[in-house]
């Protein structure tokens, strides 16, 4: 090989000298280029080794992070379990006593039904009792109410008879009287009518007053054969004398506080007495019977 020395002579060098020297500069770069290129593919596996290291550690980390999640589910869920059968007994105890609690009550309704079924039986036949008995009674009632009509319509035909027994005429004061009783009996019938207020009476001749009703009346004269005699009236301080009156007429005369007479009506004339009775309204208050005056 020849040294740079052999050129030291100060001429340029020869071919055959570049030559070498082209070949011996050449060599070492493609040596440099092969170890740049071995370099950069050992960095990329290098890169891609610590790539796929750390992609690992990361998937499992990540495998470890779900892991620990999965392992806290389990034992949340694990818990859960615990207290659903915790409560699940506690219900089944519960439940247990429920039942027999709900046992004792169905026994106790059955019991109840059977009661009522019996009292319902009992009700059923005290109500046909009673209404056998009230269908006893509401026909004896029926016939209580007929003979009821009966009485009503026999008092009330009774009670026309005797109006048509009694009469009616004007008496002295030219008043229409009502009915007029001819004797005793007639006067129970006036009563039992209780048109008018009826006052019976039987009146001695004598000098004194005698009171009928809210009156008072003395008997003065009596004529028997022509059925007449004579009286005076006290009422509502007023003395009235009624002369030579006839038996059966009403002999009327007004008091205070009366809008209708009142009537004197004799149906017996005896030597030393006379028989009848005072008739006055009902709305008519009582006269107040004044000092009798003197003879």
């Amino acid at each position: 090989m020849v040294t740079p020395s052999q050129f030291s002579g100060g001429g340029e060098p020869t071919r055959v000298e570049r030559v070498e020297h082209i070949e011996t500069s050449a060599t070492p770069r493609w040596i440099s280029i092969l170890f740049v290129i071995a370099f950069l593919f050992l960095a990329y596996l290098t890169y891609a080794s610590v790539t796929a290291r750390s992609a690992a550690q990361k998937a499992a980390d990540d495998a470890s992070k779900r892991e620990q999640a999965m392992a806290a589910e389990v034992d949340k869920t694990n818990a859960r379990i615990a207290d659903l059968k915790g409560e699940m007994d506690v219900t089944v105890q519960k439940l247990g006593l429920t039942q027999d609690e709900l046992a004792h009550a169905r026994a106790l309704a059955q019991q109840v039904r059977k009661d009522q079924k019996q009292s319902d039986e009992q009700l059923k036949t005290q109500i046909g009792a009673v209404q056998a008995d009230t269908a006893t009674k509401f026909g004896q009632v029926s016939t209580e109410l007929s003979g009821t009509k009966s009485d009503v319509a026999a008092t009330k035909a009774d009670l026309e008879a005797t109006k048509a027994k009694l009469s009616s005429t004007v008496g002295d004061l030219g008043v229409q009287s009502g009915l007029i009783a001819r004797n005793h009996e007639e006067v129970e019938e006036l009563k039992r009518l209780g048109e008018r207020n009826i006052f019976e009476f039987k009146i001695k001749k004598s000098n004194q007053m005698q009171r009928v009703g809210p009156i008072q009346v003395t008997l003065r004269k009596v004529d028997t054969k022509k059925y007449k005699y004579t009286v005076n009236v006290l009422a509502d301080d007023k003395n009235i004398e009624k002369k030579d009156k006839t038996a059966g007429e009403p002999v009327q005369f007004y008091v205070h506080g009366a809008r209708a007479p009142y009537e004197i009506v004799v149906f017996d004339v005896t030597k030393d007495q006379i028989s009848g009775y005072l008739s006055t309204p009902k709305d008519a208050a009582a006269a107040a019977p004044a000092t009798p005056p003197g003879n």
